[in-house]
């Protein structure tokens, strides 16, 4: 297998033929061990219908004890030699496979760690972990062919030697027939592998309608959609459920032909062989062996066929792969470009006329959480942006320098699997006490002292085992450790309780104090904290001021942020605020 401190290469691009290709070649050795010992024990099962037929026509005449006795000598040989060739065969192909889907998966996490923050507005995430285990392992089984696959060839030309010296005429009915039976399955598995492509877009489709339905169900059942989306994915899941109905109807087609073809094909030739016998033309024991030969012949019909079926499937999982493979992420080399500027500056994004002053705490409102959310982006360069940092442009500067300098918190930021301690510190070493300080700055004591073995306690991937408060907390506890110049917070407070929230904006100021931060909220309690406040309608700026100016200024801000206890209209409808001069 592939050892998982080993790069997993450069993977081929060019093709999906060519890609399967690449998993072979990364592993020549094995693969070559493995045509070599699929060679051997498909020869080795064209033994014992020689040994047979040797052991029939020498063994049972009178007198020849001894010489039958040999051959089953003989016989009980070529079994065990061939049992250990199978165990070896499957063996070494087992590992074979095992390599590419552990090679595949490496290249897919390689790439979406690449994408980064575009791989989320890209592609599912379900998507990528179908790529990376249910595509890899699809295009291991590929590697089949370069086993047991070669194997059946070689066996393949053994038998038509074989059967040549009983007869002439059984060797060109061999030779004819298995090629024409193979190349019978040929269209077939064309056509598997058109369904299978329109099954596994229909399947990635589903899966991200699902992911979008349990993302949003919060919003679809306030908003009454929840018996729409429903109903929408029904009719998905049903006209999914069709084409795997078809999937399975071609390839049912293809396992009956991949059994029943080869048995139609044995019974042909044992008829002829028989009727041979009945003639003189070839004797008992030669009867038997062709019997064995033919029977043996099934066996690489079957990996024939099998070995079809697995290419197209491959082919179909390779060719997502490399439509994943051909994302690029949207911003560019991380470590080249120009310097950020050296002392603290301004941050300015135009698209929204939102200036962020260094040192200061500034607090983004809107009436639609995304926009504010789009402007955090723009400003982290999380996304095509024309924002500048000083007087350079943001998108101009070096990613490595900006990613360094600013840091985005969102509210959905993942967290992994590990102990607490793991969880908050990142991939620097903190010390008891910088932990313990982000900690007690967060509110996150009760969730330290709750837990069995406080920060050494184990956390759940995407934290399972706690609370939504608790996992925000713990979200806010990360970036306040990571000490960044210039924080970019989203809804850090949005599922809190007043008490609490009220503590962690009044915690905030004082530990980023002198340092820059944004952050996204309607809450009042941490807008009063904030140094300006901008009031943003439909994406942008609308007004900016301390949180008591604009909602004595601002009719649509104190609707909004008061959670609409006036009433009124909608502050991004008719009534919107008159712009103000930023401050």
């Amino acid at each position: 297998m592939t050892d998982a401190s080993i790069a997993p290469g450069i993977p081929e691009r060019r093709g999906p033929g060519w890609y399967l290709w690449w998993l072979i070649t990364c592993q020549r050795g094995r693969c070559a061990a493995g045509a070599a010992l699929g060679s051997a024990w498909m020869v080795g099962l064209t033994l014992p219908p020689f040994v047979l037929s040797r052991a029939v026509d020498d063994g049972l005449e009178p007198g020849r004890a001894g010489e039958l006795a040999g051959w089953c000598a003989v016989l009980l040989g070529a079994g065990v030699v061939n049992a250990w060739l199978a165990i070896m065969r499957h063996r070494t192909m087992t590992r074979a496979r095992l390599d590419a889907v552990f090679r595949t998966a490496q290249v897919v996490v390689a790439h979406a760690t690449r994408l980064g923050a575009t791989l989320p507005r890209r592609v599912e995430a379900g998507e990528v972990v179908t790529i990376g285990f249910g595509d890899a392992a699809a295009m291991a089984d590929t590697l089949t062919i370069t086993g047991p696959g070669v194997g059946a060839v070689v066996a393949y030309g053994v038998v038509a030697v074989f059967l040549l010296s009983v007869s002439w005429l059984l060797a060109v009915v061999v030779l004819l027939g298995v090629p024409l039976f193979a190349l019978s399955v040929g269209p077939l598995l064309g056509r598997l592998q058109g369904v299978q492509m329109a099954y596994r877009e229909q399947q990635g489709g589903l899966a991200a309608r699902f992911g979008d339905i349990v993302g949003g169900l919060r919003v679809l059942g306030g908003l009454g959609g929840k018996q729409v989306y429903a109903e929408r994915y029904r009719r998905d899941s049903q006209a999914l459920q069709a084409q795997g109905y078809r999937v399975a109807a071609v390839t049912s087609w293809i396992g009956a032909l991949g059994v029943g073809l080869p048995m139609l094909f044995l019974a042909v030739v044992t008829w002829l062989a028989a009727r041979m016998a009945a003639q003189g033309a070839i004797t008992v024991g030669e009867l038997v062996a062709v019997y064995g030969y033919v029977a043996v012949l099934v066996v690489p019909v079957s990996f024939f066929v099998e070995g079809g079926s697995d290419l197209s499937r491959g082919l179909v999982a390779a060719r997502r792969l490399l439509r994943f493979l051909d994302l690029e992420p949207d911003a560019a080399d991380p470590t080249a470009g120009a310097d950020a500027p050296g002392p603290p500056s301004v941050l300015r994004d135009p698209a929204s006329g939102v200036e962020v002053a260094p040192g200061k705490l500034t607090a983004l409102v809107s009436a639609r959480p995304s926009q504010a959310a789009a402007v955090i982006d723009r400003l982290g360069r999380f996304t095509e942006t024309a924002a500048t940092w000083g007087v350079v442009r943001l998108d101009s500067i070096a990613l490595e320098q900006v990613r360094g300098r600013i840091l985005v918190a969102d509210s959905e930021a993942e967290l992994f699997a590990g102990t607490l301690r793991e969880v908050v510190a990142g991939r620097r070493e903190r010390s008891n006490e910088a932990v313990s300080w982000a900690v007690r700055a967060a509110m996150a004591d009760d969730i330290t002292l709750g837990l069995r073995d406080g920060l050494d306690s184990p956390i759940d991937a995407q934290g399972r085992n706690l609370s939504g408060g608790q996992r925000q907390r713990i979200r806010l506890v990360r970036a306040l450790l990571a000490d960044p110049e210039v924080l970019l917070a989203v809804e850090p407070t949005s599922a809190l309780d007043a008490h609490t929230e009220a503590a962690v904006a009044a915690r905030l100021r004082v530990v980023r104090e002198g340092r820059t931060t944004v952050v996204t909220s309607t809450s009042p309690l941490l807008l009063d904290q904030a140094d300006v406040v901008y009031y943003l309608v439909g994406g942008e700026l609308a007004a900016a001021g301390r949180h008591q100016e604009l909602l004595r200024g601002q009719p649509g801000y104190r609707r909004l942020v008061s959670r609409g206890a006036e009433g009124g209209t909608d502050p991004d409808g008719p009534g919107q605020p008159t712009r103000q001069a930023v401050r």
